[in-house]
C-alpha cells in the first residue's frame, strides 16, 4: 500500500488516544522485524497491557478495519497510522532555545522518521548564537522571522524559561508559525489559528512519583 494515500477519518480522535497510536506502531514494528504478516487488537493489547476493544476503538480513528479471525495486515496498518499521524508529510520546524532540552531535542534523531525536520536553531543569548550545537549552527533572533517566511516553516519549538516564553511565541505567530509545541511552563495567549501542544513536564513527573508511591505502599507494579 502507498505511503501517500490518504484515509478519510470522520471524526477527531481523542487525544489520549492520539498518544496511544504509537505505541501501536511501535509493536507493528516489532512483529514485521519477526517475519509476521498480521496482527489482532489482542496481540498488540497484550504487549501494551490494554484491553482489545480500546486498540479496535483507536484503529477506527486510522480509517482501517480488520478482517475477522484474521487481524490487520501489518503493513496495511503501519500506513494508515502514518497518515492518520501525518508523518509520511514532512513539516519543518523551528526550535528556539538551546539549553540543555533544546539541544536534547536537536539531538533528537527520531524526529525525521516522525514528519518533523528542525531546519534552524534560534537562541537570544549572544554566547549561544553562532555556536553549533548537535550539527545546526545557533541564530540570533532577529534572523527568525526572515528565515520562517522564506522557508514557510509551520512549526515552533519552544524550550525557553517561562518568562520568555510568551514573548517567543509572540514572534513565532508574527513570523507566521502555524503550530507551537510549547515545553516552557507557561500557558501560552495565541490567536485560535494558532494550535498550541504543551508538555508538561513536571506533570509527568508528579503522576511517575504518584505511581511509585502507590506501588511502594500498595505491593502494586504501578504500569498503567
Amino acid at each position: 500500500m502507498d505511503d501517500e494515500k490518504s484515509y478519510s477519518v470522520d471524526k477527531i480522535a481523542p487525544q489520549p488516544t492520539i498518544r496511544r497510536i504509537p505505541s501501536y506502531l511501535r509493536i507493528l514494528y516489532e512483529y514485521q522485524a519477526e517475519g509476521n504478516q498480521w496482527i489482532s487488537a489482542t496481540d498488540i493489547a497484550e504487549r501494551l497491557s490494554l484491553k482489545p476493544i480500546q486498540v479496535r476503538k483507536d484503529m477506527s480513528f486510522t480509517g482501517i478495519t480488520g478482517k475477522p479471525k484474521k487481524g490487520f495486515l501489518i503493513q496495511d496498518l503501519i500506513t494508515s497510522i502514518r497518515n492518520f499521524l501525518g508523518w509520511t508529510r514532512a513539516s519543518d520546524a523551528v526550535i528556539v532555545g538551546t539549553g540543555a532540552l533544546g539541544s536534547a531535542l536537536l539531538g533528537y534523531k527520531s524526529f525525521s522518521h516522525q514528519g518533523l525536520n528542525i531546519v534552524a536553531a534560534f537562541d537570544k543569548d549572544p554566547d549561544r548564537v553562532g555556536k553549533t550545537i548537535r550539527g545546526m549552527k545557533v541564530l540570533s533572533m532577529e534572523e527568525l522571522p526572515e528565515l520562517v517566511s522564506r522557508m514557510h516553516v509551520r512549526i515552533g519549538i519552544i524550550t525557553v524559561p517561562s518568562e520568555a516564553a510568551q514573548e517567543v511565541a509572540d514572534v513565532l505567530v508574527s513570523a507566521g508559525i502555524e503550530g507551537i509545541w510549547n515545553f516552557s511552563p507557561t500557558k501560552l495567549k495565541t490567536p485560535s489559528s494558532v494550535v498550541v501542544q504543551k508538555e508538561d513536564l513536571c506533570s509527568g513527573l508528579a503522576v511517575l512519583s504518584v505511581k511509585m508511591g502507590a506501588r511502594h505502599s500498595n505491593g502494586e507494579d504501578g504500569r498503567d
